[in-house]
């Protein structure tokens, strides 16, 4: 199974709005999703602190700052 993982963190709306896309989205397709909170490993937060949310796909960096479905659609059907 392929898993998907959102980074974020706290109080980020462009998070919340992330996680609910791709919840709608593993009722069309089958995926692990993974929320990574970017503020509890020092690595994540520098890399993505200003760039949350960031979707990945095992470990590949499909999108930044909004969910593109289409992207993540084709990334996860291919």
């Amino acid at each position: 199974m392929k898993t998907i993982t959102l980074y974020t963190k706290p109080d980020c709306h462009l998070c919340h709005e992330a996680e609910h896309v791709l919840r709608a989205l593993q009722q069309e397709l089958l995926f692990e999703l993974v929320l990574t909170d970017i503020t509890q490993d020092p690595e994540l937060f520098e890399r993505y602190h200003y760039d949350i949310p960031v979707v990945a796909l095992d470990g590949v960096e499909l999108c930044r700052h909004r969910v593109d479905v289409d992207e993540v659609r084709r990334a996860l059907t291919t």
